[in-house]
Formats: structure tokens, C-alpha cells, sequence
């Protein structure tokens, strides 16, 4: 896993995981403001608000994100 800087090119989306610098924790993100240069976040059962340059993107290779997917509980399964 590697966290990334979000540039004047590259933008988070609202619903995707992103890493917040300075509580060192990965939140999801609610909106993203290019022109206050804002991003607001959900972390913890909180609404976090703070600059764009204290977040970063998550970027996990292929295959980080299969060994992260679960199976499922089996219930169904008969």
C-alpha cells in the first residue's frame, strides 16, 4: 500500500478511502472542495475537516486488493 499526493491533477471522490496525515488514520471521504481547498471526511463517527494537503490517496496493488476481499461468512453456503 502506498499513500499518494493529491496534486492539482489528481482529485478524491466522495466515497473513497483516503489517509488523513495528521490523525494517522484512513477515512472516507464525504466531499472535495478544489476551491477552498478543503476536503471533508468521516472518521471515527466524526465529520473531519481540513486542507487537501493533509490527505492522501490510497493506491494498493492488484494484489493487495484480492487478499483484502472476504469470502463471506458461509452460512449460505447449505
Amino acid at each position: 500500500m502506498k499513500f499518494i499526493e493529491i496534486t492539482e491533477n489528481l482529485r478524491a471522490t466522495p466515497g473513497e478511502y483516503i489517509y488523513h496525515v495528521p490523525s494517522n488514520k484512513i477515512v472516507m471521504c464525504g466531499s472535495f472542495n478544489r476551491t477552498k481547498g478543503v476536503i471533508r471526511a468521516i472518521g471515527d463517527g466524526a465529520m473531519v475537516t481540513d486542507s487537501i494537503e493533509n490527505f492522501k490517496k490510497i493506491e494498493m496493488t492488484k494484489k493487495e486488493q484480492r487478499e483484502g476481499r472476504s469470502r463471506g461468512c458461509g452460512g449460505c453456503k447449505g
